[in-house]
C-alpha cells in the first residue's frame, strides 16, 4: 500500500500510495538542507479507526555526512508543528536516517525496525507515535539498491478492541423534573414525619426524598466507549441516526439534508466544548485551571479499579481500614454538660443557603439522594432538615443514618499489589456535609487567629507558598551567621485520619474553649459510625467504627489540624512547620550544637506516640544544609 524510496542521486524522496487504501492524500511539507531532507504527506485511508483522525506519513533522508544535531532539529520541528495542528492523528515517520535517531528530540515515539538493513547496521529506520503499530520483516534488496526492503505489518489494535467499554448506571432527569419534585415538597404536611425518636425521624424524612426522586426519574444503563469524542452530545447523536435512517431510505435528498444538518450539528458541538474548555482559564481558580490543562493535554491518571470486586475482597479491604480499632477503647466518656453554653442553633435560611450551594457533580452518599435535588429543592426542604439539624445540635446526638459512610477503595498507584495500596475515601450524604459545613463556620469563628502560627493549611490567607517561604527565610537567615548550618526533617506518617482517638481530639477541643455541648456533639458523631466498602454495585458487610476521622469529610482536614495544633516546638532555634499531616522539623543550629534539635525529635516521637500518630521512618526525609567549606561529616538522625 505504501512505498517510501530515497532517490539519493537525485537528492529526493517520493511517496507511492494504493489507491486501494487511500486516495485522499495531500502534501503538507517538504524540507531540502545539507543535513536533512523530508517530505510529508497527509492521508485519510478509508478505513481508520476512530480516534486517529488522519495519517500523517514522513519520508526521509539524512545523509551519511549531516550534522546530527541539526537534522533532528529540522525533523522534530516540522512533526512538532503538525502534531500541534492534528493531535489526533498517526504519524508514521521512515526512511534512511544513517547515524541519527529521532528518539534523541521525540522521546514519545517508537521505533520499528530491530533488523539489519545494511551490512551489519540497522540504517532504516520506521517511527511511530504508537506503541507496538508494526512488526518490520525484512525482504530483498529491490532493484541495485544496497539496502534490505522492510515488509511492516501493521499490529496496531484500536482503542475500542484493546479498552473494554464502561458500563454506567445514571439517572435520568426528564424535561421539568425540578418543578414536580418542589411542588411536591412544597405540599408535603412534613409534621406526619415528626417523631420523639431523631433516628427514625431523619431517616423517614431522607426516605421520603429519596422516594419521590425515584418516582419522577428513571435509571438508564449508558455504554462509554473509549474511542468517544470528548464534544460529542445527544444532538449530535441524534443527528448521526437520523443520517444513518435517511441513507437506509434511498432518498438522495433527504439524505443530503440530514449530512448537512450533521455536519452543522458537529461544528456547534465542538464549538460549544471549546467555550466549556475555555472556561477553565476564566478565572483565578488553580484547580479549575490544571483540570482544563489536563483536558487539553489528554493527561490522564492510571487509577484503575481493584482487581477483584467479590465481597470477600471488600470485606478484607474493611477489615483492614478498621485496623486501629484494636487495641483502641470500644467506648468512649462523654463530655460533661455545663450549663454557661447554649446550643448552636440554625436558622432555615443558614441551611437554604448552603444547600443552593451544593455541587451537583459530587456522588451521592449511602442515602442515595442526588446533590441536585437538595439544590434545586432548598427552599421546600430548607424547614424540615433545618428541624432535623437543630434537634441533633440540641441533643448532642447525630442520627444514624447521617453517619453511615461508603468507603471507596482508591489506588495509590498504577499497581497496586497489597491493601495498603488502597486509600480509603468517604463517601457521606451530602446532607451531612451540609451540616458539617455549617459546624465548620461556628468552629473557626470560636478559635483565635493565632491559634498555631505554624499551621498553614485550611486557614485564611495562607498557603503552601506561606509554608515554603518561612522555611526558607529562616534557614537562609540563619545561615548567614558564622558556623552555622541547618538540618531538615521532613516527617511523614501513616494512615493520619485513621489513628485519631475521638476522646483525645474532644479533651484538646474542650482546653480550647469549645462549647462542652459542640464536643459532645462531635463526639457522638465520629463514634459509633457504620462503615461499610463499596465497589461497583458490592458491597462489604458493615463494621462500626470509633476510631478515626473520616477521609473525605468536610470536617476532618481541620479536626486534625486542631488535633495537632499543641505540637510545638520547645527550643526557640527549632521550628516545625505544618500544612494539614505534612509536618516538618527545623533545626538552626551554630557552633556544631545539635543537642536542642536532636531532643526536639525525641520530644516529637513521644507526641505521636502519646497521641497515637505513627511515624512512617521509610518515608521520613532528611535534608542538612550546610554551606561551611571545611564542615565535619553529620551524623544521622537516627
Amino acid at each position: 500500500m505504501l512505498h517510501i524510496f530515497p532517490l539519493t542521486v537525485l537528492r529526493g524522496l517520493c511517496i507511492y500510495i494504493n489507491n486501494a487504501w487511500c486516495m485522499n492524500s495531500t502534501t503538507t511539507e517538504s524540507h531540502c538542507s545539507p543535513n536533512a531532507e523530508f517530505l510529508m504527506v497527509k492521508c485519510r485511508p478509508y478505513y481508520l479507526p476512530t480516534e486517529l483522525t488522519s495519517i500523517i506519513l514522513t519520508a526521509v533522508y539524512i545523509p551519511p555526512d549531516a550534522n546530527a544535531r541539526l537534522a533532528m532539529k529540522e525533523l522534530s520541528a516540522a512533526i512538532n508543528k503538525h502534531q500541534n495542528k492534528h493531535p489526533e492523528a498517526a504519524f508514521i515517520v521512515a526512511g534512511d536516517f544513517n547515524h541519527t535517531n529521532l528518539k534523541t528530540v521525540l522521546p514519545r515515539f517508537h521505533q520499528h525496525v530491530s533488523c539489519h538493513t545494511r551490512g551489519d547496521k540497522t540504517l532504516d529506520h520506521v517511527y511511530s507515535n504508537l506503541a507496538g503499530a508494526y512488526k518490520a520483516t525484512p525482504l530483498p534488496h529491490i532493484g541495485q539498491s544496497d539496502h534490505l526492503s522492510l515488509f511492516l505489518t501493521p499490529r496496531y489494535s484500536p482503542l475500542i478492541q484493546r479498552v473494554k467499554p464502561a458500563v454506567r448506571t445514571i439517572k435520568v432527569w426528564p424535561e421539568g423534573t425540578d418543578t414536580v419534585l418542589q411542588d411536591r415538597f412544597k405540599n408535603t404536611d412534613w409534621n406526619m414525619f415528626t417523631h420523639t425518636d431523631l433516628d427514625q425521624y431523619a431517616s423517614s424524612v431522607l426516605d421520603y426524598i429519596s422516594k419521590t426522586t425515584d418516582s419522577v426519574t428513571t435509571q438508564k444503563r449508558i455504554t462509554m466507549y473509549p474511542n468517544q469524542k470528548p464534544w460529542m452530545n445527544r444532538d449530535v447523536r441524534l443527528l448521526l441516526k437520523a443520517r444513518n435512517t435517511a441513507f437506509r431510505s434511498g432518498d438522495a435528498h433527504a439524505y443530503s439534508t440530514a449530512r448537512a444538518n450533521l455536519k452543522k450539528g458537529i461544528k456547534k458541538a465542538k464549538h460549544h466544548y471549546k467555550k466549556k474548555v475555555e472556561e477553565h482559564f476564566s478565572n483565578s481558580n488553580p484547580r479549575r485551571m490544571w483540570q482544563g490543562l489536563q483536558t487539553i493535554t489528554d493527561y490522564r491518571t492510571t487509577k484503575p479499579s481493584p482487581t477483584s470486586s467479590d465481597v470477600s475482597f471488600l470485606n478484607e479491604l474493611n477489615n483492614f481500614y478498621v485496623r486501629f480499632e484494636r487495641g483502641s477503647p470500644t467506648t468512649t466518656t462523654k463530655t460533661d454538660m455545663t450549663p454557661d453554653h447554649q446550643p448552636l442553633t440554625l436558622s432555615p435560611t443558614d441551611v437554604g443557603a448552603v444547600l443552593s450551594r451544593i455541587n451537583v457533580h459530587k456522588a451521592a452518599g449511602p442515602d442515595g439522594i442526588p446533590g441536585r435535588v437538595l439544590r434545586a429543592c432548598s427552599g421546600e426542604l430548607a424547614g424540615v432538615l433545618t428541624d432535623i439539624l437543630n434537634l441533633s445540635l440540641a441533643h448532642a446526638v447525630v442520627p444514624a443514618c447521617f453517619k453511615s459512610t461508603s468507603i471507596v477503595p482508591i489506588p495509590k498507584n498504577s499497581n497496586p499489589s497489597s491493601l495498603n495500596d488502597y486509600r480509603p475515601v468517604a463517601l457521606t450524604p451530602i446532607i451531612t456535609k451540609c451540616l458539617e459545613q455549617l459546624v465548620l463556620a461556628h468552629f473557626k469563628s470560636c478559635l483565635p487567629p493565632t491559634l498555631d502560627p505554624h499551621q498553614f493549611a485550611y486557614r485564611q490567607n495562607r498557603s503552601t507558598e506561606d509554608a515554603v517561604s518561612i522555611a526558607l527565610h529562616s534557614v537562609l537567615s540563619h545561615l548567614d551567621n558564622n558556623n552555622t548550618y541547618s538540618r531538615m526533617l521532613f516527617i511523614d506518617f501513616s494512615s493520619t485520619f485513621n489513628t485519631i482517638h475521638p476522646s483525645q481530639l474532644i479533651r484538646k477541643l474542650t482546653d480550647l474553649g469549645i462549647s462542652s455541648l459542640i464536643c459532645k456533639w462531635l463526639l457522638d458523631f465520629l463514634t459509633n459510625r457504620p462503615q461499610h466498602v463499596r465497589l461497583d454495585n458490592r458491597c462489604s458487610s458493615t463494621i462500626t467504627m470509633n476510631t478515626g476521622v473520616p477521609q473525605g469529610c468536610v470536617m476532618s482536614p481541620f479536626l486534625y489540624s486542631l488535633f495537632t495544633h499543641d505540637c510545638r516546638p520547645a527550643d526557640g532555634s527549632n521550628t516545625i512547620i505544618k500544612f494539614a499531616d505534612d509536618t516538618t522539623v527545623i533545626g538552626l543550629i551554630s557552633d556544631n550544637d545539635e543537642t536542642a534539635y536532636r531532643e526536639e525529635v525525641d520530644r516529637l516521637a513521644e507526641w505521636c506516640d502519646t497521641n497515637n500518630l505513627l511515624l512512617n521512618t521509610k518515608k521520613t526525609k532528611e535534608l542538612i544544609v550546610d554551606y561551611r567549606r571545611n564542615a565535619d561529616s553529620h551524623p544521622p538522625i537516627h
